[in-house]
């Protein structure tokens, strides 16, 4: 689906049409993105019903490690961080007289997408070559590391394919292009669901690991149409002169890595663990990502807007949109996380316990589900933050650098609790090393080009923490009323006490009031 044409530089743009424009994009991308989300949730549920949290969902999910890294890092992250801004700048350079004002982003297609394919051939083949090494370093302590090198060579395909729907994703929005972006997750999800349901009897997991692969294909051919249409393929074939230099990318692809890595902490210390904890905590990681996906989507959105205020050097017009942005996430994820801490066991019961996902796996899940909720904020705060420091031309190192110190407080917390206090632990260790990260990137927006009030967000995020904190506690006071009753009841109850709650103190603290 496309939206209004990219304008020209002549023809400036009213605020209130640009501000409709990012309304009807937000909409579309949210509805659609959850509609695939949600085909990624009845996923997680097969996943669970079918196979449950032992030794084999372990293996699978030691070699859904590599799509899980290579979606940040190709499609969600580093090579949107460095090619939305590249399209947006080759859209903004348009001469206004010029006979092909689409000529120079497809100059931009010719120069840059022939190189990053290679590479990302290159290194889908080295994932599969080195599946062995790969597993081993990841989980050690792993039951069934043959099967989860099977199941990584299956999952290789992922980076190239990623990559290829990552590099779509990133040009179409610069054309105002949002709703076959928006269809990747429903494409991938249909791959792995169709699979699973097909082959699940004869393959077992594996079935899983195939649908991985099939799901990445289905992410690129939905795109491919669209960027057909209003990008054009590659001129000619061309191996020098890209504008994607290493010295561009290599600080964003750090970042993302050291980000991901977070992943392969908690993995290589729950391969110790007793078999399934590393699928509690992925099952765990699931349920508390749902609202922080819905916050995210918003910034997807207004992105590009953020690139192009940024390259016109239109300073207060950014520190505005980044604002607004911060203000909508953390409202979101602060009720979100206070109706998860009152009731994880209710909503994991009720999405997850069916067939071999048993009472037991919904008692460990909610308890690592609660120890998260306290760290989805800094989640989705860093998920923000970033976000500024990448519209330069030439990002810098500064996200990198304290997503390693975030990193490495998770690593020492995992290592030095798990032995005394479990899976809590390594679920306290991410939430704690995450939050660190988001202070620092806040502190650190000074170094870029946009430059917030620390004192306004400050504020208005103490003001949504209290609003926050009393939801909850009315949250757990419901609860404990409706203590007996069907755990829908219960959770749909409770979801209404939390958010009315919520609503009334963020209004009489002034938390959603926007700063002057």
């Amino acid at each position: 689906m496309t939206l209004a044409p990219p304008r020209r530089p002549e023809e400036p743009r009213r605020p209130a049409v640009a501000s409709k424009t990012l309304a009807h994009a937000a909409v579309l991308t949210i509805a659609v993105t959850l509609a695939g989300s949600l085909l990624g949730l009845v996923r997680d549920l097969l996943l669970a019903r079918y196979f449950g949290a032992n030794g084999a969902t372990d293996a699978f999910l030691v070699a859904w490690t590599v799509p899980e890294t290579a979606f940040p890092l190709v499609v969600e992250g580093a090579l949107a961080f460095l090619l939305v801004p590249l399209f947006s700048r080759a859209l903004a350079a348009v001469d206004p007289g010029a006979v092909d004002p689409g000529a120079a982003v497809r100059d931009l297609v010719t120069a840059s997408a022939p190189r990053i394919l290679g590479v990302l051939v290159v290194a889908s083949a080295t994932v599969a070559a080195g599946a062995p090494i790969l597993v081993h370093l990841i989980a050690p302590g792993l039951a069934d590391p043959a099967l989860a090198v099977t199941c990584t060579r299956l999952t290789a395909l992922t980076v190239l394919t990623f990559g290829l729907a990552g590099y779509l994703s990133a040009a179409l929005p610069a054309h105002h292009v949002f709703g076959a972006p928006a269809t990747i997750h429903l494409a991938y999800n249909t791959g792995i669901l169709g699979l699973v349901l097909l082959l699940h009897n004869r393959f077992g997991i594996v079935s899983a690991a195939a649908g991985v692969a099939l799901g990445s294909v289905f992410m690129v051919l939905a795109q491919v149409p669209s960027f057909v249409r209003h990008v054009g393929l590659p001129r000619r074939l061309v191996l020098r002169g890209s504008p994607v230099t290493l010295a561009a990318f290599a600080p964003i692809a750090a970042y993302t890595l050291t980000r991901q890595a977070q992943v392969f902490v908690e993995r290589h210390v729950g391969s110790a663990l007793p078999e399934g904890t590393i699928s509690h905590l992925n099952y765990a990681q699931k349920v508390a990502q749902m609202p922080m996906l819905v916050a995210l989507l918003v910034c997807t959105v207004t992105f590009p807007t953020l690139a192009r205020t940024v390259a016109a050097g239109q300073a207060a017009k950014a520190r505005l949109r980044l604002e607004s942005d911060l203000r909508t996430v953390t409202a979101l994820i602060v009720v979100s996380a206070a109706y998860l801490l009152a009731f994880a066991p209710t909503v994991v019961g009720i999405l997850l316990q069916h067939g071999r996902f048993t009472a037991q796996d919904t008692a460990a899940t909610a308890t690592i589900v609660r120890v998260y909720a306290l760290g989805l904020l800094g989640q989705a705060l860093v998920g923000v933050l970033c976000r500024p420091f990448f519209t330069a031309a030439r990002p810098g190192w500064y996200p990198a650098a304290v997503m390693a110190l975030g990193l490495t407080v998770t690593t020492a917390l995992a290592v030095l609790g798990a032995p005394a206090f479990g899976v809590v632990a390594i679920a306290a260790a991410n939430a704690l090393g995450i939050s660190v990260t988001a202070v620092l990137l806040l502190a650190g927006l000074r170094r870029c080009a946009v430059a917030v009030s620390l004192s306004a967000v400050g504020s208005a995020t103490a003001r949504l923490a209290v609003a926050g904190a009393g939801a909850a506690a009315a949250g757990w006071l419901a609860g404990g009323l409706l203590s007996g009753a069907p755990s829908i009841v219960d959770g749909t109850v409770g979801g209404l006490v939390v958010l009315g709650t919520f609503a009334v103190l963020a209004h009489l603290t002034g938390g959603l009031r926007r700063a002057r």
